[in-house]
Formats: structure tokens, sequence, C-alpha cells
């Protein structure tokens, strides 16, 4: 349960820009969060919701106890109202029936929240439908688009909505925390660091070593595709796939598998000071001697495309197997 002055440590500049603008009585109608994954963008805007409706604040800290902030907690306030992909879109035919929520007054408190996850991926039909929402605001009601493609939403939206660039923590500064507060093995948390920048998410990565078994199917993956490459596709049946189940899975293995090829670049740019895979220096530094740059950036294409490709809703093992037969190629 997060508040204002734990969100500070990582977002200063953001936190104080919208308690003061709680405190004032002056939130705007639409705000857009952009930055990357793990930077804390759904807690703050969650926390914002709080803010906005809770009768029991103090300053602009929400109680975290009464009927209005538990109800958010459990995602079923009457007045808020959350928006995320149906498949990989978001449909105008969604956006209409925010129109139609934005339309009438609060069920309770007169006043109305909205939440549009993954804004960039609306469809341009959707993003134009909600342009005119946020042309003519009416009645009390604050919106917040989330997202980590700010390059993907229309300027249109941009000049409406009040953007707020949300900056990952230091990754020397999580590591230190996740080892120190936390005790969390190196090797673990320098992983986590480099797949997320939120220290909540880190912890759940690390989590029942979950991270560091995901390492490890990595490493024998890349084992195999090196000394074993007839056995490759079986370890994909019987180890990578069954471990990596969900989507959300999938993308942590492929960003694991973007981590390893970037190792062996920085060693053989001699920046071994900056590797992830830091029980894994011999490997890195045998592949980087026997790889290419031309290979290595190959390689890194292929893994970047197949992340791509998982956006887009390729089946997850399909996917897998056409990866492996990129990278054995050459």
């Amino acid at each position: 349960m997060r508040n204002w002055k734990e969100m500070a440590e990582t977002q200063p500049a953001i936190v104080k820009m919208l308690t003061n603008s709680v405190t004032k009585g002056r939130l705007a109608h639409a705000y857009l969060f952009s930055g990357g994954r793990g930077t804390g963008k759904k807690a703050v805007a969650s926390l914002l919701a709080k803010s906005y409706f809770c009768e029991q604040k103090t300053g602009s800290e929400p109680c975290q106890s009464c009927k209005e902030c538990q109800r958010i907690d459990s995602g079923n306030h009457p007045d808020l109202h959350e928006i995320s992909a149906d498949g990989t879109t978001i449909k105008v035919e969604q956006i209409r029936q925010l129109k139609k929520e934005f339309s009438l007054r609060g069920m309770e408190s007169h006043k109305k929240f909205y939440i549009v996850n993954e804004a960039d991926k609306m469809t341009d039909a959707a993003a134009n439908s909600l342009l005119k929402v946020l042309e003519e605001p009416d009645g009390e009601a604050v919106a917040v688009l989330i997202t980590s493609h700010i390059q993907r939403i229309l300027k249109t939206i941009l000049s409406r909505a009040q953007v707020l660039s949300f900056a990952p923590l230091p990754v020397d500064k999580l590591v230190h925390q996740l080892v120190t507060i936390h005790t969390i093995n190196e090797k673990d948390a320098l992983t986590a660091s480099r797949l997320t920048s939120d220290m909540e998410e880190a912890l759940q990565l690390c989590q029942n070593d979950w991270i560091a078994q995901a390492r490890n199917k990595v490493i024998q993956l890349i084992d195999d595709l090196t000394l074993r490459p007839r056995y490759v596709f079986i370890t994909l049946q019987e180890e990578w796939i069954p471990f990596f189940k969900e989507k959300t899975d999938v993308q942590i293995g492929i960003d694991l598998l973007m981590l390893w090829y970037r190792d062996v670049i920085r060693v053989q740019v001699e920046q071994t000071d900056q590797i992830v895979y830091i029980d894994q220096e011999d490997k890195l530094q045998d592949q980087a001697l026997k790889l290419s740059q031309m290979k290595l950036g190959h390689n890194l294409q292929a893994v970047m495309d197949a992340k791509r490709r998982l956006d887009a809703n390729t089946a997850p093992q399909l996917l897998m197997e056409q990866l492996l037969l990129r990278l054995q190629e050459g």
C-alpha cells in the first residue's frame, strides 16, 4: 500500500506537482503518465485516485482505510473506471462506453476518475473518439492515460493532457536496496534491476527464486545453442515452455536473452563492470571471442523482432521456435 512519501523517493518532481494540485484543488482534467516499465505510473495513478476520492485525507495524503480507499484497493469503486487493451488494441467501442460514463454524474461523490492503461494501443478511431472527450470535459472528472511509448500517442491528445515523464530508479540504487535491505543476492538483484525500475516489481520477480530459475533457463538455452544445437528444441519443449507459461513470463524470458547478447557485446568492448550475468563471465568471454559483431547484431535483432511479434499476439511456442532458428543461422 503505497503513499506519497514513498512515491516521492523515486518520483519527487511528479509527486510534488500532483500533491500540490490535490491540496489546492487544482487537478487537471487529463494527465498522460509516460515512462518505462516499472517506473510507478500505475501506482501513482491509483494513489491519485485515492487522493481524489478520499474524504478523510490529510493534506494530499489519503487515509488508506476509509470506504473510498478500500474500494479502490479492491478494484470495485463505482466512480473509478479503468480501460485496458481488449486483445492487442483498445477499441473504439471501449472509448464510446467511457464517453457514456463521462456524461453521467458520479454515483456517490459526483466525481469520476478514469485510467486508460497502455494508451498507445488505442486504434486511430479510439484515439480520435477519446480526443473529443478531452476537448470537451463534462463535469468533475480526471482522466489518466498511461503509456510506455509516448511517440505512439496522437499529438492532438498530447496537447490536451498534462504530460508527466516518469524517471527510472537508478540501477545502482535499486540493486543496493535489493541487496542490503531485502537480502537478495547480487546476481539476481542485477538481473531484476535490468527488467524493471520498480522496487515492488523487482521483489516480486525475486520471490521464490523465480528470477534465479529464469536466468538458469536462459543460460541452459544459450548453452544448447552454442554447444548442443541438436538438443535446443528439446530444451525449448521440456524446460523453457513449461516455465515461461504466461505472455508476461515469455516477455521476461526474451528480455533475459537480450541481456545475454548485450553482455557479450560489453565483454567485447571491455565493459565487464557493466555485465548482468556476473556469474557467467567465462562463457561470455568465450562467446565474445567466437562471435563477430555482425553475428551479435543479427542475434540482437532477432530477439528484438521476437519481442515485437509477441506484442502482436504471435503464439509464444511458434515465436520461440522461429527465434531459435534465426539464432542458429550463420
